[in-house]
Order: structure tokens, then sequence, then C-alpha cells
């Protein structure tokens, strides 16, 4: 039943690209040592909804969905990644998927440094 009811009353979701706008930042803060020193980065895109929307007809939260969905299954089906056994996929080398984000539209920043705060990544 509560299914039902939601469906009722949120919007359809392909409804949402032409209306949505704005901007989203989407990222992974890593914390660890670096030369037996803490530190920080943190990894991020931010993508403009009426972007992805003019280019795929999707907002931006699909778009960003997607992308790394279809590059890691690009990289498994050309063998870049592949292991014998059962992997999650931050055991595989991410220098192959950070490449392929650049070229497949979702270009990266990164920030680093001992102390990464919230307002650090406002852009």
């Amino acid at each position: 039943m509560p299914l039902k009811f939601l469906r009722a009353l949120l919007p359809d979701p392909a409804s949402l690209g032409p209306r949505t706008k704005g901007k989203t930042c989407i990222g992974c803060l890593i914390r660890g040592m670096t030369d037996g020193k803490p530190n920080s980065m943190y990894i991020y895109n931010v993508s403009d909804h009426q972007r992805c929307y003019q280019e795929v007809g999707a907002q931006a939260i699909s778009y960003t969905t997607g992308v790394p969905a279809m590059i890691g299954a690009l990289l498994m089906l050309t063998g870049v990644w592949r292991r014998a056994g059962v992997v999650n996929v931050e055991q595989m080398d991410p220098a192959p998927f950070l490449a392929k984000l650049m070229v497949h539209g979702l270009p990266w920043n990164e920030l680093e440094g001992r102390n990464i705060y919230r307002d650090d990544l406002i852009e």
C-alpha cells in the first residue's frame, strides 16, 4: 500500500528532467595516512541538470548513476577489470575508471589536505 500511495503522490520521474535546475555534487571523502601523517582527499564531480538534460534527456542524477555503471561494465567487458573469484569494485585499480569518467561526461576534481571541511567543497 505505501508504494501505491507514493506513486500517486510523487511526480513521474521522466517528467523531472526538463524541470530540474541547478547542480549536483557527488564525491568521495577519503581519509588516511600519507608518509605517516593524517591526510584527506575529496574526489568529486559537479554536474549541471540542464546540461545533462540537453545531452541525454535526463537529469544529472540519472546521468551520474548511469555513466559510472556503463564505465564499470566497459572495463569488465574489455578485460581491464578482471580477477578470479568474487571481488568488490573497490578492489579494482581506480585509474582506468577515473580516466574514463573524464572522457564520458563526468570530469572530476580533487581537494587534498589535512583538514577538508564542507565549506571547502562549495563552488
